[in-house]
């Protein structure tokens, strides 16, 4: 198996302590770079803002699309519904991933990010050393397309997670395409 690190052209991010070494040192304050004093936390619920829920088996239809295209243009984001991939899928990659990110922090830096690259566990964007930062660490994988894919980064634990990995972003490029196709008029 090619294991050899290509660059992809992404701005990459320098390196930085993962959340979960940082949290293992039972530090008495929090890092400076993970306080946010600027930002005010306010929850507020309006209920006649509720995200656009767009049904993929209605966009076969005039009102699907316009809802589809309505959704997009006005919040740049839905929530999809019958689109077709599996819920055992779907389950399976939610714990493959819960799995993968309850290793040990040593058996997880084996796929960490490499220095000025994306791909990879850590954190990613981090441009400057006093850049404030999210208080979270993240596996970043290219799957698609399948020639360009990084298997260096690509996780071995679980066992199943890179099957998993492999057919979910399989069905994820297939709703991709056919949201596209549906978007432009196709």
């Amino acid at each position: 198996m090619d294991t050899k690190v290509v660059s992809r052209g992404f701005a990459g991010s320098l390196p930085v302590d993962s959340v979960q070494a940082l949290a293992s040192k039972n530090l008495k304050n929090i890092p400076s770079r993970y306080i946010r004093p600027e930002v005010e936390f306010v929850v507020s619920i309006d209920e006649s803002q509720q995200i656009p829920v767009i049904d993929m088996s209605k966009l076969d239809h005039d009102d699907g699309q316009k809802k589809l295209h309505q959704a997009c243009k006005d919040w740049g984001f839905f929530q999809l519904i019958n689109h077709g991939i599996a819920d055992e899928l779907i389950e399976k990659m939610k714990i493959d991933t819960q799995e993968f990110f309850k290793l040990p922090l040593e058996e997880k830096m084996a796929y960490a990010q490499l220095p000025n690259e994306i791909e990879g566990y850590g954190q990613t964007l981090v441009r400057s050393a006093d850049q404030k930062l999210d208080w979270n660490d993240m596996l970043f994988l290219f799957p698609l397309p399948v020639p360009l894919r990084n298997m260096r980064f690509w996780p071995i634990n679980p066992p199943s997670f890179r099957e998993t990995f492999d057919k979910y972003s399989t069905e994820l490029h297939k709703v991709t395409i056919y949201l596209i196709c549906q978007e432009l008029g196709d």
